[in-house]
């Protein structure tokens, strides 16, 4: 626990203007972000009798180790910098909001030649317009079958759209009429982007011009006797009718408005967001958060003002907020609203009518919200407290794991052998820190030797960060790692390079560091040599401005999925670099042991236990995610051909040459002359082309497994260039 006096500003350093200010903890990361209209007095009132502060500000101030402010112009420029801020350092002590469920949207692509209608998740792109959230999908899609009567607007993927105009023959919606069928010429680009704008229009709430337009329509039709056509426009206005209905009137005068409410306790608070367009609630969105700060309702609401219109322009603010809560003060709150909508926005409280009514009702679904979710998370919340205790007790720690990594090695016959690390943190997954890895430093299959490379690199990686920050120097001298005391590490080389993706599959590139070790201090490589070779890309959680990195963070618990010799391979390599606060243990699948390093027999935990149960989890977790990236790297190498090796040859010319020359056989027989002859080959690839070839053996014959005779390389190598193969 820090002493707040340590890092306590000098009289009169801070100023006594609006700014933003961080609080960082020891390891540089910042915990708290928070503005003032003032900066002066707030900063001092964190640095008063510990006695007097809030219970979750006095963790706060005890968790962190220094702070730092910015001055500001205005309280609007520093309500926009605090938001910001929350966003890039995600702060452990600010209030976070989490969407309790996925919510869909309407969206229509107005940026594409044809616009589409479709049900969209996640961040809004820009040049789509949106309507909703709504609480399901199927609530999306049965509004849209109705109105695609009227609107007959393009619903289908690019590649049906594709697929129907190289065919010249639309997909069945195109044949009964709930599509116009531009990907046949039924009508122009124009004509449907005009389509795709007044549905729109209708979807905004300017729906009274379109129902009289189809209702003179339709009479027009039945006084001109052409009662089929009458008919159509009746049922289309009954569809219409039936799709304003799912979303009754609530609000009179056509108003737009966003209604906030919110339920808390002492320790968590739900919010609840009915969006009203054009008088109709056109979707309702939710949060939970816990409390991690000192915050009253005013205060919840500011931040949930921010979460909503943070990143939203023009007409997705609504001209009226209203709000249980006016943020005080109100003004820069409002004036930043109105900057994001372009026009003046009214924050306020509804005191009487139906907006009241309607605040009463949002105001139910919020307490409804904490109460179901303070129901689910109860037993949730229980059981990984008691596993985390139980592994601590298992284990002999100090206290419970709170961050707990796991490593696995996964390959094939030695092939391709990969790693991965996931992170599991109070129990839950934390898929933003997953990291993969490939071994590359020795080529064959042997666990143990992958599994010390792993675990080096991760936690080398990690003393770099501290040695960056100057924490590494001062504590491994008093730990005493030298030469003499780390050894040298089982594996030969230095790890070349590193993939450190997250579960998206994303993947970092590497550079080159210059960072050693202090003279007389080895982490495990020759005296003089660098911490590690080539840099492994930045990581750990924070970089030097706290922002999220990778590596930096170290957990109490590494799991290995493994016995005995992968424990002790994985201890060696925190022995070897001095790490001696990360305890070590691996799970093994046969018996579901629990092996710690230097024991001569396992753990042994009882098969109901809730500590085993979540080892297993991460244990399976990390199997998981190796063996799917093993698997891609494995499908990568075995679509791979010799034409895959060439330099700068795409799939483009590889269909050139395929088709060129009909077969990889002919094509390795040809002369760099012949291979020049064909179109988009220069002599330089050519002579590229034709090297590679001779350096690769042709493949056996293939073999009709039916008949039993061979086939012929010529139809292989057309069958190869009709499904873009390079099989040699």
């Amino acid at each position: 626990m820090a002493d707040p006096s340590s890092y306590r500003p000098k009289p009169g350093q801070i100023p006594d203007s609006p700014g933003v200010y961080k609080f960082r903890d020891e390891h540089g990361r910042v915990i708290y972000v928070g503005k003032a209209k003032s900066l002066r007095p707030r900063l001092s009132s964190y640095f008063q009798d510990l006695a007097n502060l809030h219970p979750r500000t006095r963790t706060m101030v005890t968790t962190a180790a220094a702070v730092e402010w910015t001055v500001v112009s205005t309280e609007v420029e520093a309500l926009q910098l605090e938001y910001s801020w929350i966003k890039e350092f995600d702060p452990r002590f600010n209030v976070k909001y989490r969407d309790d469920k996925s919510y869909p949207s309407l969206a229509v692509t107005l940026n594409e030649e044809f616009p589409r209608v479709q049900v969209m998740r996640g961040a809004k792109k820009k040049g789509v317009r949106y309507f909703g959230p709504y609480g399901h999908a199927w609530a999306i899609r049965e509004t849209v079958d109705l109105m695609l009567r009227v609107f007959p607007v393009r619903t289908c993927s690019a590649g049906v759209f594709k697929r129907s105009a190289q065919i010249g023959r639309p997909c069945l919606l195109g044949y009964i009429g709930k599509c116009s069928a531009p990907c046949v010429g039924r009508v122009t680009p124009e004509e449907h982007r005009e389509l795709a704008e007044e549905f729109c229009d209708f979807m905004a709430g300017r729906t009274g011009t379109y129902l009289r337009r189809l209702e003179q329509q339709m009479h027009e039709a039945a006084e001109d006797m052409e009662y089929e056509k009458a008919a159509r426009l009746r049922d289309d206005i009954g569809a219409l009718k039936r799709a304003m209905e799912k979303n009754a009137v609530v609000l009179a005068d056509a108003t737009d408005a966003d209604l906030i409410a919110v339920a808390e306790d002492e320790l968590e608070a739900a919010v609840q967001i009915f969006h009203v367009r054009g008088g109709r609630v056109r979707g309702q969105r939710g949060w939970v958060t816990d409390k991690v700060e000192a915050v009253d309702t005013a205060g919840l609401v500011e931040h949930a003002l921010q979460q909503l219109y943070g990143e939203e322009r023009g007409d997705a603010v609504p001209k009226e907020v209203l709000v249980p809560a006016v943020p005080d003060p109100a003004e820069p709150v409002t004036q930043w609203l109105t900057e994001r909508r372009g026009s003046l926005v009214d924050l306020r409280i509804p005191q009487r009518g139906d907006k009241k009514d309607l605040m009463q009702t949002v105001q139910r679904n919020a307490q409804q919200a904490l109460a179901l979710h303070k129901t689910k998370r109860a037993s949730d919340l229980t059981t990984r407290s008691r596993a985390l205790e139980e592994i601590a007790e298992a284990l002999g720690l100090d206290s419970a794991p709170l961050r707990v990594e796991c490593f696995d090695i996964s390959h094939l016959q030695g092939d391709d052998v990969v790693a991965s690390m996931v992170v599991f943190e109070d129990g839950l997954p934390r898929k933003s820190e997953y990291r993969r890895f490939q071994i590359k430093s020795f080529a064959g299959q042997d666990d143990v030797r992958s599994m010390h490379e792993v675990v080096s690199r991760r936690f080398r990686r990690y003393l770099l960060e501290k040695q960056k920050t100057g924490e590494w120097e001062e504590q491994a001298t008093g730990a005493g790692v030298g030469p003499e005391s780390t050894g040298t590490p089982e594996s030969t080389g230095t790890p070349k390079s590193i993939e450190a993706t997250e579960d998206t599959g994303t993947t970092e590139d590497t550079g080159t560091t210059g960072i050693t070790a202090p003279a007389g201090q080895s982490l495990g490589g020759p005296a003089g040599q660098p911490l590690d070779g080539p840099s492994e890309g930045p990581s750990g959680p924070i970089d030097e401005e706290g922002r999220p990195k990778r590596f930096a963070y170290p957990p109490q618990l590494v799991v290995v999925d493994g016995g005995k010799p992968q424990v002790a391979a994985a201890q060696r390599a925190l022995d070897e670099l001095g790490v001696d606060d990360v305890a070590v243990c691996g799970l093994a699948k046969r018996l579901e042991e629990v092996w710690l390093p230097d024991e001569e027999d396992p753990v042994v935990l009882p098969r109901s236990s809730e500590g085993l149960y979540l080892l297993q989890r991460v244990r399976d977790e990390a199997h998981r995610f190796a063996i799917t990236y093993q698997r891609s790297k494995r499908a990568k190498s075995m679509k791979a051909g010799p034409l895959d090796t060439v330099p700068g040859l795409g799939d483009s010319r590889k269909q050139a040459l395929l088709k060129h020359f009909g077969s990889v056989k002919r094509l390795r027989a040809a002369t760099v002359e012949q291979i020049c002859e064909v179109p988009g080959v220069g002599r330089k690839t050519a002579e590229s082309v034709a090297a590679a070839l001779a350096g690769s053996a042709p493949a056996a014959p293939a073999v009709n497994t039916a008949t039993g005779e061979i086939i012929e390389d010529e139809a292989a190598g057309a069958a190869s260039s009709s499904n873009g193969g390079t099989r040699p």
